[in-house]
């Protein structure tokens, strides 16, 4: 009995011991120790991936999109002030990088819209150069610093600046039409109707206080005089490039201050639309805007031509990033109506022969490079004050077109000053 009691008692100590150990065996936390680790390498190729999907954060720079390049492709990208579809300046760029991708054999084309010129126009032009583009064209005067700053940070891509006046003579140039070559012919169009109409009274839509738009105006001024003597031309201000209700607003007053015609600086075919009946306007940019019988012309940009020819000397490593200011002879200006194959407008076809053949006859020496912008702006030129800014067969420098002293130009008689027939004061300068 006391031998199995030992037994039975040594038996029951053996399980006890056992039931212990069984208990500790499993140990889980020291087990799943390695599991652990594994969990970790899991987790570093997540961090991986993110690595490498951070340059799809540059589809979007703000709350801009940013558009893709395309492999084996030549990269063409635009960055537009206004929408691509805003029927004037932004529109006739647009109709320019279609040419593009038509006429330029591999290129793929894009484009960023409504961009604000400054900090945002820096960051969208950044983007594109790190997507990819080979060239990228910023289509704004506000957009000169920035697109000046990114081609020094990338210089195997060529970016060109439109209407403004810097460059790098590397990757950086700037490209701009002598528009004031049309706005000319606009201005004698403009005088021979008010002159038919019997108001001698004009407008003009005038957008920022910049050396462009004072030497836009005085063209038109200057056309004005050539075939009304006696007209006048009004100037409002309206301080941005595409603002509909604004543009529409400054005509209205142009035309209740008692203007015949009005033309505009700025993106949209508001002149023509305000125009009360018996009255005309003169839209900008784009040849499709003048489209309704108020519409005398539009005096428009035909940019594939030379968007092209860059776009292929870029490719072909041919491209110099200077200053390119190009007249009516390149092809790239027109003033509608009066452009093989178009058709003159109700407004026009009435006007006394001898002004449309004046008009057609220096358009046509423009054609031929006989006639440029110099021409436009050839003594003897007076000012609205009596002061003489031009004397009988000098003509303006193309530093005096573009500068004013006051912003720093080494310009000699520059363009703050409007022509003797114009009735608004100078613009104030900031």
């Amino acid at each position: 009995m006391k031998r199995s009691l030992s037994i039975l008692l040594v038996i029951l100590a053996l399980a006890l011991m056992a039931a212990q150990c069984g208990g500790a065996a499993p140990e889980a936390p020291k087990k799943e120790e390695p599991a652990k680790e594994e969990v970790k390498k899991e987790e570093a190729p997540k961090e991986e991936v993110k690595k490498e999907e951070a340059p799809k954060e540059e589809a979007k720079a703000g709350n801009y999109q940013i558009p893709d390049v395309v492999e084996g492709k030549y990269n063409v990208a635009f960055v537009y002030v206004g929408p691509h579809d805003d029927g004037g300046w932004t529109q006739s760029h647009d109709v320019g990088r279609m040419y593009v991708e038509k006429n330029v054999d591999n290129v793929h084309t894009a484009y960023v819209e409504t961009v604000a010129e400054g900090a945002d126009a820096e960051q969208v032009i950044r983007s594109l150069a790190r997507k990819g583009f080979n060239v990228i064209f910023t289509t704004s005067f506000g957009y000169m610093d920035a697109s000046e700053i990114v081609a020094s940070e990338f210089p195997e891509v060529n970016i060109v600046h439109i209407s403004g006046f810097k460059s790098n003579d590397e990757n950086f140039g700037n490209l701009f039409g002598a528009m004031e070559d049309i706005k000319y012919l606009a201005g004698m169009l403009a005088g021979a109707r008010a002159k038919k109409d019997g108001n001698p009274k004009t407008g003009y839509i005038a957008t920022f206080p910049i050396p462009e738009e004072l030497r836009l105006g005085n063209a038109f001024a200057l056309g004005l005089q050539k075939t009304c003597p006696d007209c006048k031309m009004d100037v409002r201000w309206i301080f941005t490039w595409h603002d509909p209700i604004k543009e529409k607003e400054a005509a209205a007053s142009l035309f209740d201050g008692g203007a015949q015609v009005v033309m505009t600086g700025a993106d949209t075919p508001a002149p023509a639309e305000a125009a009360p009946k018996g009255k005309w306007g003169i839209t900008y940019d784009y040849s499709g805007n003048c489209k309704i019988d108020t519409c005398l012309t539009s005096m428009y940009y035909n940019w594939g031509v030379v968007y092209a020819r860059i776009v292929k000397e870029s490719r072909d490593g041919t491209w110099k990033a200077g200053s390119e200011y190009f007249d009516a002879d390149s092809g790239a200006l027109g003033l509608y109506g009066f452009m093989e194959g178009e058709t003159l407008q109700p407004g026009v076809a009435d006007l006394p022969a001898e002004d449309l053949t004046l008009i057609k006859d220096t358009l046509a020496k423009m054609l031929k490079g006989e006639f440029t912008r110099f021409d436009v702006f050839k003594g003897p030129i007076k000012d609205n004050q009596g002061k003489e800014v031009l004397p009988a067969g000098k003509s303006l420098e193309q530093v005096d077109l573009d500068g004013f002293k006051q912003f720093g130009s080494p310009c000699t008689t520059c363009m703050y000053w409007w022509n003797e027939n114009v009735t608004a004061e100078l613009p104030e300068l900031k």
